[in-house]
């Protein structure tokens, strides 16, 4: 199902425990296309205040989502089409990854009640309520005028989330 005309970035956004990853991993794997990870891309500064246990602020995020927009880019320029996940929480942040790219943003959404049961039942992963509770509150949800946004319940089976995510991207690759 590879795209043999032009690249295309498809970012896959949404708080902790919405299912970036697995959910990522799954619809790449059916589609065959790559998967980039934007944890991946932190640059090392980050890497470090992180393992220190200290949050990142707006500034901190600055160089990351330039890496992402720059990912984003070369997918395009080799005619690859791929995921990268990426939480993407506010507008100001897909601004900059749009800037100069043709992407599309999956927004992974569910009510608090819901993500915060999925985190619990992560293995080998303990976020704090207060820290999610922190993620929806700096989440600015994409509303209207952010068109090339297709938001994607996850209330549901998991295979329930990804068949809707191969749907919604099928046509578009």
């Amino acid at each position: 199902m590879m795209s043999k005309v032009k690249g295309k970035g498809f970012i896959l956004m949404g708080v902790s425990s919405t299912g970036k990853t697995s959910v990522g991993t799954a619809v790449a794997q059916r589609l065959g296309i790559k998967l980039i990870d934007g944890d991946d891309l932190h640059p090392r500064a980050n890497i470090i205040k992180m393992g220190q246990g200290q949050p990142l602020n707006d500034q901190d995020r600055a160089p990351w989502l330039e890496r992402i927009r720059d990912a984003a880019f070369s997918l395009e320029q080799k005619s690859e089409v791929g995921i990268i996940i990426c939480s993407a929480l506010k507008k100001q942040y897909r601004d900059l990854i749009r800037d100069g790219n043709d992407v599309k943003f999956l927004f992974l959404h569910g009510p608090f009640e819901l993500v915060l049961e999925r985190m619990k039942q992560r293995k080998g992963h303990y976020m704090k309520t207060e820290m999610l509770k922190s993620q929806f509150d700096t989440l600015e949800v994409p509303q209207a005028d952010e068109s090339d946004v297709i938001h994607i319940s996850i209330d549901g089976t998991f295979d329930e989330v990804v068949e809707r995510c191969v749907k919604a991207l099928e046509p578009l690759i």
